[in-house]
């Protein structure tokens, strides 16, 4: 009896430790099981999640998340206030880019004073850049569309406080309405162009990349004057050079910079 008792004690011992190694089996599986679906990344929602930050620092565009989150495992985490962070980067944007612009205002009038003093200049600074007018007078032969005196000089230093801002340069030509015929312009629409082009030559010449300039020939449109007395005409003969801003240019169809147009 008591040899019989021992072996039945050693059968129980055996199948007991069969019973404990299948449940560490089964939470071995469970927690494979919860490690993968944990792993698991919806892909669809994390590019839309990567365009949105990229989109927020670029440019601030970055519209606010329309589905709530399910709250699940392996969904995205939700960015609820994304409108702000985006207006506030847009905003110091902003900012930077009108401190950059009014240092180089500073330096320009400097540049320009005796042209602004004479009354052949005028300059301002608004959302889209640094505007800049000068009287052909100032700058051209009547009928010409060279450089004459020291222009070049003043228009070479100008170029080289220029090169030293990344903005995008437009320069526009401007005539009065009286007709003009020669052999060189036979319309004032040829020579506007050709003195926008003179002066982003120039500027081309003294250290600004050509991929930031503009040049574009207007002839007698868009008067700042009436074309029926002698003072307003010479106010409409005029070359308008902008320094455009960068931010401005990203919110608007401002036009390209990098070519010669007559319109």
């Amino acid at each position: 009896m008591a040899r019989r008792r021992r072996k039945d004690d050693e059968h129980e011992n055996h199948e007991r430790w069969l019973v404990s190694y299948a449940d560490f089996i089964t939470l071995l599986f469970a927690f494979f099981v919860v490690m993968y679906s944990i792993s698991q990344i919806n892909e669809g929602k994390y590019r839309v999640l990567s365009s949105a930050i990229v989109d927020a620092f670029r440019s601030g565009n970055l519209p606010a998340p329309s589905t709530p989150g399910s709250g699940n495992a392996n969904t995205m985490i939700q960015l609820p206030h994304t409108k702000p962070i985006a207006t506030a980067v847009k905003g110091e944007a902003r900012m930077r880019e009108r401190q950059k612009l009014e240092t180089l205002t500073g330096g320009l009038s400097k540049t320009l004073s005796p042209l602004i003093q004479g009354g052949q200049l005028s300059m301002r600074q608004d959302d889209e850049g640094i505007h800049i007018e000068i009287r052909d007078t100032a700058l051209f032969p009547t009928g010409q569309a060279s450089p004459l005196g020291s222009s070049p000089q003043l228009l070479a230093t100008v170029a080289r406080q220029l090169a030293a801002v990344d903005n995008q340069i437009r320069v526009e030509g401007f005539t009065d309405n009286t007709p003009i015929r020669n052999a060189m312009y036979p319309s004032n629409w040829e020579l506007s162009a050709a003195r926008a082009g003179s002066i982003v030559r120039l500027f081309m010449e003294n250290g600004i990349a050509p991929d930031r300039l503009v040049a574009v020939g207007r002839a007698e449109t868009k008067p700042t004057a009436d074309n029926d007395s002698m003072e307003g005409r010479a106010k409409n003969r005029r070359v308008a050079i902008t320094v455009i801003s960068n931010t401005a240019l990203q919110q608007s169809d401002v036009p390209a910079a990098g070519g010669t147009s007559s319109n």
